[in-house]
């Protein structure tokens, strides 16, 4: 499963269009990877108590099956945000659990902090996203027994095969100092209770088996995958650096940390479940940076392609989604080729200036100069870090509330047609993998030589019926 965070549908084309600009084309003929999928789906978004969306409710619901309140992970909607007292007994599941309860190898990788809202649903029950280790906990919580989102990484999958992101801090004892920036506080470790999460995933590890932990790039590449039994990479103190900023000496892209995910995962003869999230697209929206934004779409999107050269459209399902979409949008009636950042091909017929293709809806980007909007041809918006015009002022864009895109291929890829609820997303890639509470299709299956029952039916279409009796 890969998920785009806050890639809404326009920005999917917006990437698509950077992607073939990159490549010194006009953009709009461009084909994402995700674009090849020959399935594709809408998604419904919304949380149970909330009508646009945030990416914790939403990954409980694509990875747990199930919709639960704005801000919670792993648990169902009985449990209400930052009330630690209502998470006992209405933890919910994911599918990466399921796939590990089968005998399948899993796996984590992602460009936010491994216990960021996304990649946390998959292992942790929270009523928290924000519970990202001890120091982050209200005290009535810590007294009620509720375990921080870092804790419960280490504690609640043990065996968890591949984790790969950001978030060392959060492992460490407070003010531990962090081996990457030694001078910098921001990036010293957190936790109140004195833990070294670390040490604690060593320790969990069998001693004939071969496990690692590795904190840069060269490091991570140094390793042989096909001896490497259990990999722990965790490459900045908080998130990854966006891949317009990232370092490729110490950083690795999400594409390298994908490649080498699938090949220690694949070395299972009973398959395997990876989690890959582009986490970035998120934040780059929110900070109304389009271009890192975007940037983050295409390098998810090479990720894709390298996962498609690495399995089977005959064994593997392969999923691409968002968990929400953002205030984004390009138009102006920019002519073919325009540059994806470039103005619209018209100034305003009220105020009478330019204004790029991209806007927001909402964020940082409003701006006011002697009373009237900035003339944006006065500053430099191609800028890595330009700041995309908004129509309301806030410190942080927000969310869309529209449904997003799902692009499907593979066994079962079919199931995911038409216009779905969220939350019915992990219940096909269950059924397709036969994993899960629902195994009554994959019983009589498992005999030797018998075909799965999807590729009974799709036998049955092609055969003359003469042959059929």
């Amino acid at each position: 499963m890969f998920l785009g965070d806050g890639m809404g549908v326009s920005t999917v084309t917006a990437a698509r269009i950077l992607k073939g600009q990159l490549h010194h084309n006009p953009g709009e003929e461009t084909r994402l990877e995700m674009d090849k999928f020959p399935f594709v789906a809408l998604s419904k978004t919304y949380n149970t108590n909330a009508q646009v969306p945030d990416s914790a409710g939403t990954a409980t619901a694509y990875l747990c099956g199930v919709k639960a309140n704005e801000g919670t992970v792993g648990v169902s909607a009985a449990t209400q945000r930052t009330q630690c007292n209502t998470t006992q007994g209405n933890e919910v599941t994911s599918i990466l659990r399921w796939a590990k309860d089968a005998g399948k190898s899993v796996g984590i990788v992602t460009t936010t902090r491994v216990n960021h809202a996304t990649p946390s649903a998959a292992y942790a029950h929270s009523a928290d996203r924000d519970w990202y280790s001890d120091n982050e906990m209200p005290p009535e919580a810590l007294s009620q027994g509720c375990k921080d989102i870092a804790y419960q990484l280490m504690h609640n999958i043990k065996n968890i095969d591949v984790i790969m992101g950001g978030g060392r801090k959060y492992m460490y004892p407070k003010n531990r100092t962090d081996v990457e920036y030694e001078v910098d506080e921001k990036a010293r470790g957190t936790r109140l209770d004195g833990l070294d999460l670390i040490h604690i995933w060593k320790s969990f590890k069998p001693r004939h088996k071969h496990s690692h932990f590795v904190w840069n790039r060269t490091e991570l590449l140094a390793l042989d995958p096909f001896t490497v039994d259990y990999l722990l990479g965790l490459f900045e103190p908080g998130d990854m650096q966006y891949e317009l900023n990232r370092n490729n000496v110490t950083d690795p892209s999400l594409s390298e940390m994908v490649e080498v995910a699938i090949k220690i995962l694949k070395k299972n003869p009973k398959g395997f479940f990876l989690l890959v999230e582009g986490g970035r697209i998120d934040h780059g929206h929110h900070e109304g940076k389009a271009k890192q934004a975007l940037h983050e779409v295409v390098e998810m999107d090479q990720a894709i392609g390298q996962a498609g050269t690495m399995t089977s459209l005959e064994d593997t399902l392969t999923v691409v989604t968002a968990d929400h979409s953002h205030v984004f949008t390009f138009g102006g009636y920019t002519p073919r080729g325009n540059s994806i950042f470039g103005l619209a091909p018209m100034v305003s017929d009220t105020d009478k200036k330019p204004f790029t293709a991209i806007l927001y809806g909402n964020g940082p980007g409003y701006k006011v100069v002697g009373g009237e909007r900035e003339n944006v041809s006065m500053v430099d918006y191609a800028h890595n870090n330009y700041q995309a015009q908004s129509a309301v002022p806030l410190r942080h864009e927000t969310h869309g509330g529209e449904d997003v895109a799902v692009f499907a291929k593979g066994p079962m890829a079919h199931l995911l047609h038409g216009v779905h609820e969220q939350n019915y997303i992990p219940h096909v890639m269950a059924y397709a993998a036969c994993i899960g509470a629902n195994l009554d299709h994959c019983a009589w299956a498992s005999s030797a030589g018998s075909p799965a029952p999807g590729l009974l039916l799709l036998l049955m279409a092609l055969l003359p019926l003469s042959d059929l009796f």
